[in-house]
């Protein structure tokens, strides 16, 4: 898997026009098994081109300097799916460790894994904590994969911990701030996402990153996950890079 490894990771890319590119870009990749419905296919078959849709993002990130992709792989909501569903996309996760990580580790592609662990199988966690211990030195793209992950269950578990501390007195309380709070959350030492690109024409969060998308932009596109593609991808940013981001001040215009 090709993805370019020698990047400035502080300077942001910039697109033709010369405006910056996002520095992270986030997907809630939705719309595999409705892809294989309107098929006639298996919705199996649907998350397997989701599968190949991905390594196609992974890429087209690296190639355009991108620095950090999150991907919403599998919610802490998503244990309710059928269990045969489940017992395949746990599959798909073992094959891409198998298939895919020794690629990503030669691209210098470094992954991390956000989600709840506790309640995890031996097995499964052993496959999350052999791709980031194989990449943790890795200086390319990073590849955040939110795994087991609600954003609702990652601010408690953050708040669980600053209240502990409180309680042992390593901390007071008037020391809970937004960068404690930030700190704390699965995603400490990563920027927040610029842009959050969801697809299947569905416009919402579903629990993802609700902390980290205070000041995101959102791209919502009707393209099923399977078909979103290097033009896809480059027409998300090229909305993103059309906007101005304000952060609750004026316009640069309005001036």
């Amino acid at each position: 898997m090709s993805v370019s490894p020698d990047r400035n990771l502080h300077a942001p890319a910039a697109d033709e026009t010369g405006a910056k590119m996002p520095r992270h870009v986030a997907f809630i990749m939705d719309g595999n098994g409705r892809w294989a419905t309107a098929r006639g296919l298996p919705r199996t078959e649907g998350h397997r081109q989701g599968l190949a849709a991905l390594r196609k993002v992974i890429r087209h990130a690296g190639r355009v300097g991108i620095e950090t992709i999150t991907i919403y792989s599998f919610s802490s909501e998503n244990w309710n799916r059928p269990q045969a569903e489940v017992s395949f996309l746990m599959g798909l996760l073992r094959r891409f460790v198998q298939r895919d990580l020794s690629e990503l580790h030669e691209a210098n592609v470094r992954i991390r894994i956000i989600g709840g662990r506790s309640d995890l199988e031996p097995g499964i966690l052993a496959l999350l904590k052999e791709a980031e211990d194989l990449t943790r030195h890795n200086t390319g793209l990073n590849l955040v994969v939110a795994f087991n992950y609600g954003a609702r269950s990652e601010i408690v578990r953050a708040a669980q911990e600053l209240a502990a501390k409180v309680q042992a007195g390593e901390m007071q309380p008037a020391e809970i701030t937004e960068d404690a709070i930030t700190a704390a959350l699965d995603t400490s030492g990563l920027p927040d996402p610029d842009l959050i690109i969801r697809t299947s024409g569905e416009m919402r969060l579903s629990n993802f990153l609700l902390w980290q998308a205070a000041y995101s932009e959102f791209y919502f596109c009707d393209l099923y996950w399977p078909d979103f593609d290097e033009a896809a991808f480059d027409k998300a940013l090229s909305c993103f890079c059309s906007r101005e981001r304000r952060y609750g001040g004026l316009d640069a215009k309005a001036n």
